[in-house]
């Protein structure tokens, strides 16, 4: 006799669900073979657990294309945080700036590297430094950086800080939707066993091959063990 095995995806949950609702709903008043707290229960929890998917998947939907739009910010923020301090360095080359002044943006005055700006985490941190320190050398008497002027990176970067905070808003949103649809997998699959148990013990007393064919027709899923034999209607006569 081939094994049973409950679902182990959302698709197959909603499916062994459906096959026994409206199995029994096809059912006459007296032949009933699951009980009618139990298919009440099912349909409730079916309910249920459809609308639960639905709002997973549309703040997963949400999230993604809300992340899409978070990127292009990400590049235009590394960007013009990246070129102002390049044109800077320039000007600290040149001699337009004193390269000292470059601890106003907690630069080293002796590198005219661009800091590793691969990280959000290091956007945040040098967009702070350009921006602090760009206001603190013209407090001092310097001239304006411009092309691009700081006025517009801070634009980039205020834009980049609100979008990461919105970002981590739809991650938690998705999260929390999932971790309800975990949990209601588990009642699921507590309703499908019971179910399926009501099912095979109701056809218990028939043939092998009878029992297999009416437990199917309630959604019962069975697998063959390797080498075992398929049962058949002509098998269980021999």
């Amino acid at each position: 006799m081939p094994y049973r095995r409950l679902p182990n995806t959302d698709q197959s949950r909603l499916r062994a669900l459906r096959s026994a609702i409206q199995k029994e709903d096809k059912s006459g008043y007296n032949n009933h073979v699951v009980a009618f707290k139990t298919i009440l229960e099912a349909k409730n929890f079916l309910s249920v657990f459809e609308k639960q998917q639905l709002q997973y998947q549309q703040t997963l939907e949400n999230q993604v294309n809300a992340n899409k739009r978070y990127q292009q910010i990400i590049h235009n923020a590394r960007l013009y945080i990246s070129h102002f301090i390049q044109v800077f360095n320039l000007s600290v080359i040149r001699g337009d700036i004193k390269k000292e002044h470059k601890l106003f943006y907690q630069l080293d005055p002796e590198v005219h590297n661009v800091p590793d700006l691969s990280t959000e985490s290091a956007l945040l941190l040098w967009g702070k430094c350009i921006i602090d320190g760009e206001n603190e050398r013209i407090r001092n008497g310097g001239l304006p950086i411009y092309n691009p002027a700081i006025a517009k990176v801070k634009v980039h970067y205020e834009i980049f800080k609100e979008y990461k905070s919105t970002q981590k808003i739809y991650q938690n949103s998705t999260t929390r939707q999932w971790e309800e649809l975990v949990n209601l997998r588990t009642k699921g699959d507590e309703i499908i066993l019971d179910i399926w148990n009501q099912v095979e013990s109701y056809f218990n007393g028939m043939e092998p091959y009878d029992k297999l064919e009416n437990c199917r027709e309630y959604g019962l899923v069975y697998y063959y063990r390797k080498g075992e034999p398929e049962l058949t209607k002509s098998s269980q006569r021999e």
